[in-house]
């Protein structure tokens, strides 16, 4: 399984994942044994957020793990195949590790935001 977990400072998990362009990438095998991959560190054109190809590095993910991202971040990720998974949890090597293990990350916490002059409510998801 190929995982990416926004950062954008390669230290934390970070939210806001339309607009992140830096992703720790790792690979957990049959065995949960984890391998971390070479990092995304994408151009401001490559976020999500802005580019609308069909070619995008996080759809060659299986899962992405993030702090918090939109309906639109979401929805197309998993019109390619990616799952997403919204998360309290801080440390991306804990986050990694569980996932090895089978366990469950923390949901995130509910939260608002304002989108374009309209205030959006987010949940946690997964």
């Amino acid at each position: 399984m190929k995982i990416g977990i926004t950062s954008q400072n390669f230290r934390t998990i970070t939210g806001h994942a339309g607009k992140t362009r830096r992703f720790l990438v790792y690979n957990i095998d049959q065995e949960g044994n984890v391998e971390e991959l070479p990092r995304l560190d994408l151009p401001r054109e490559m976020s999500l957020h802005e580019y609308h190809g069909e070619d995008h590095p996080l759809f060659d993910l299986d899962l992405v793990v993030t702090a918090g991202s939109g309906e639109g971040f979401r929805k197309r990720l998993r019109a390619h195949g990616v799952e997403v998974i919204a998360t309290s949890e801080s440390d991306p090597g804990a986050a990694v590790m569980a996932l090895a293990k089978g366990e469950l990350l923390r949901p995130a916490a509910s939260h608002e935001h304002v989108h374009e002059g309209v205030r959006i409510a987010a949940g946690p998801e997964r």
